[in-house]
């Protein structure tokens, strides 16, 4: 890598605004118990999360070295995520926050203590500032019988009221509002009432809701076929109600979650009970209405994701952060930063404006570094997701500021000189 130089103060090409200077006051500068400042500009925030990330590195030497590049990086335009820019170098004043914005639940067992569980686990991420996402349609159907209670349950949604409650109680206590997403299968039971759960007023209100789509959804939409409505059953079930597990009206055989109880064959496939069926197009007709309505639920194309998963031999993705930008495992991590375009045009709005690929170039490969070197600070509080994330060391990486680029180059939003563009500077920063 090309070395870049050591600088360690350069201002943005124009003064920083306003709005975004009250951002930055409001949400990443740091502040002592009383309310005044530590950061005195946007330059010292950058400094306070250059040095805590180069702290890390062996030698002395490296310390200084990296810390210069994480500082260079930033004033050229790579910028953190919010919660490593509010947090790294912060412990002082903020001893139980996270760097990482959001995560994502390990999986929700159908049991009561398994439920409870994860809702104490997800109180303490919310609680160090980060969002989180989680599948609930791994609970069973509103009214199936509770083993050993006497009685039915009430269903996903009403466990997902009291997680709503909960990130409301624990983000209001904080500067930064909880974020959560809930993800649930189109084949559930009980998918209508989450598809029009925000008819409700003031219902799960903390919650982004989307929907998990597989192809054989997709197939039975377009060939106008009936959709089964099912959940696992376990072999007591099937004994009891003297189920037929060869008939395929009664039972389907398909992929879930082995090890819960369920019953399961010798190819890994578990045995979901059929409740009942419906006109996929007309279940896809309500998804349509709702979020024309509503804007909620979304979709995942879950078996895409997995698909393109690099991580496929040794994971299964179902559930999302927050805002559905990065498909997760249970317990991974948003370890995020986007480098912001505009920072690279040189001589913009003039026939001789050009963007600057090698300092795009050397930018993102200390960039690269500094995000890696967020896993050491993570800050965490579980310790499935410090392992997780250290494990497996992803992050997201992005760019911000595409179209104001490419006003300031006079590229068209659109053209084809703006889709080569597009392409090239994707390519070149993956």
């Amino acid at each position: 890598m090309t070395e870049p130089p050591m600088i360690t103060a350069a201002g943005p090409l124009v003064d920083y605004q306003p709005a975004a200077l009250d951002i930055w006051d409001g949400k990443y500068r740091l502040k002592d118990d009383r309310g005044e400042p530590l950061d005195q500009d946007m330059h010292a925030t950058f400094s306070r999360v250059a040095r805590a990330l180069a702290d890390g590195e062996a030698t002395p030497a490296l310390r200084k070295t990296w810390y210069q590049r994480f500082l260079w990086a930033m004033e050229q335009g790579a910028l953190p995520a919010g919660r490593i820019l509010a947090n790294a170098g912060a412990q002082a004043c903020r001893p139980g926050t996270s760097t990482i914005n959001c995560t994502v639940s390990g999986p929700i067992a159908d049991t009561m203590d398994d439920i409870l569980g994860k809702l104490h686990q997800a109180g303490l991420t919310l609680k160090a500032g980060c969002g989180i996402g989680y599948e609930f349609s791994t609970l069973r159907p509103r009214n199936a019988p509770v083993a050993g209670a006497g009685a039915s349950t009430s269903g996903p949604l009403s466990f997902m009221d009291i997680y709503d409650r909960m990130c409301f109680t624990i983000s209001s206590a904080g500067g930064r509002r909880g974020a959560q997403m809930a993800t649930f299968d189109i084949a559930h039971p009980d998918v209508l009432d989450f598809i029009h759960a925000k008819r409700e007023p003031g219902r799960l209100r903390q919650f982004n809701l989307s929907l998990l789509i597989g192809e054989d959804f997709l197939d039975a939409v377009q060939q106008g076929r009936d959709w089964p409505l099912l959940f696992p059953v376990t072999p007591a079930e099937v004994a009891q109600d003297r189920l037929d597990t060869a008939d395929p009206e009664q039972i389907r055989w398909k992929a879930g979650p082995l090890g819960q109880g369920y019953l399961e064959d010798d190819r890994q496939r578990v045995a979901h009970r059929i409740y009942r069926r419906i006109e996929a197009r007309a279940l896809w007709r309500q998804v349509m209405r709702a979020t024309y309505d509503h804007a909620e639920p979304g979709f995942i194309l879950i078996d895409r994701v997995n698909e393109l998963n690099n991580n496929w031999f040794c994971e299964t993705i179902r559930a999302t952060n927050p805002c559905g930008e990065q498909p997760l495992p249970p317990y991974g991590s948003c370890l995020l930063g986007s480098v912001d375009l505009t920072r690279f045009v040189e001589a913009p709005f003039t026939p001789a404006a050009r963007f600057g690929w090698d300092r795009f170039r050397r930018v993102v490969a200390v960039f690269t570094r500094l995000l890696d070197n967020v896993v050491e600070i993570s800050g965490l509080p579980l310790a499935e997701q410090r392992r997780e994330l250290a494990d497996k060391r992803r992050h997201g990486m992005g760019y911000l500021g595409l179209g104001s680029a490419l006003a300031l180059l006079g590229l068209r939003y659109g053209s084809a000189e703006a889709v080569a563009f597009t392409e090239r500077v994707t390519r070149e920063l993956a």
